[in-house]
């Protein structure tokens, strides 16, 4: 009965741990460019106390399928979904989305390369188009502080018009992708980090060899299904509830052994 104390309490640690996850994904439904997760779980180990196989007489009888008895759940893992989410219209020239696989890349303050999915850019005080947290694009690109409007190209040519009709390209937007996606670290703020995971970046052009084409004027939205998300909560929120009445059931067994006389 100890036992089952103790195996009832890894599934309410394992089911708080996919609340939080849920949680995290409603909270951001509305975030541009953001993932889901999703919280994976496997078993712990068995205690063994009659191994599958074993001999049960002297006349050389097998067990068929021995007794083995789980010590409850723990968490694998907390996998993101990198699945296309939904488009949203802007008509903001500097809103860019991603219509396929791929990712933008910014310079961090610390100087390393991080790696988004949100296209919500702007200029800084430089004309340098930035992050919504000021962090360049790579290639960096500079928009002249004359410019009338800005075109962004299916395959990331970034031209301007200046006055006199001017027409002028100005930068190339390149996009990377992963061959695990999954394996990118969050550092927050929409931007991931590259890990021995995900492997290495694979740099190309929007458009080409696989990577997706670029939408100017709009943004792509969470990938989050809320009324998914909402049955997902309710099943966890029930899961913990059972594994907390094996909790109260074990403690009243308990109890009832312990109130036994002789």
């Amino acid at each position: 009965m100890m036992r089952s104390l103790w195996t009832a309490a890894t599934g309410m640690a394992a089911q708080t741990t996919n609340v939080d996850v849920i949680s995290n994904n409603l909270a951001n439904v509305n975030t541009a460019g953001f993932k889901r997760g999703r919280a994976n779980f496997q078993d712990l180990m068995y205690q063994q106390v009659k191994a599958p196989g074993a001999e049960s007489s002297a006349a050389g009888t097998q067990l068929p399928s021995g007794i083995q008895v789980g010590l409850g759940v723990q968490t694998a893992s907390i996998e993101y979904v990198f699945s296309e989410g939904s488009f949203q219209q802007t008509s903001n020239p500097l809103d860019i989305a991603i219509q396929g696989k791929g990712f933008f890349q910014v310079l961090l303050p610390n100087g390393e390369t991080g790696y988004t999915r949100s296209g919500s850019f702007n200029r800084d005080a430089q004309g340098t188009l930035v992050t919504s947290s000021g962090n360049p694009i790579q290639p960096t690109i500079s928009i002249p502080a004359d410019t009338i409007s800005i075109h962004v190209g299916q395959d990331g040519t970034v031209s301007v018009e200046q006055p006199g009709s001017l027409s002028t390209v100005v930068g190339q937007i390149q996009t990377v992708d992963f061959s695990n996606p999954a394996g990118l670290s969050h550092l927050g703020n929409s931007i991931f980090q590259a890990t021995n995971s995900s492997g290495q970046p694979l740099t190309g052009n929007p458009g080409e060899n696989g990577f997706g084409g670029l939408g100017q004027g709009m943004l792509e939205m969470s990938n989050v299904n809320m009324v998914e998300e909402m049955v997902n909560l309710i099943a966890g929120q029930r899961a913990y509830e059972m594994n907390s009445k094996s909790v109260q059931a074990a403690d009243e067994m308990l109890q009832t052994a312990n109130g036994l006389k002789r």
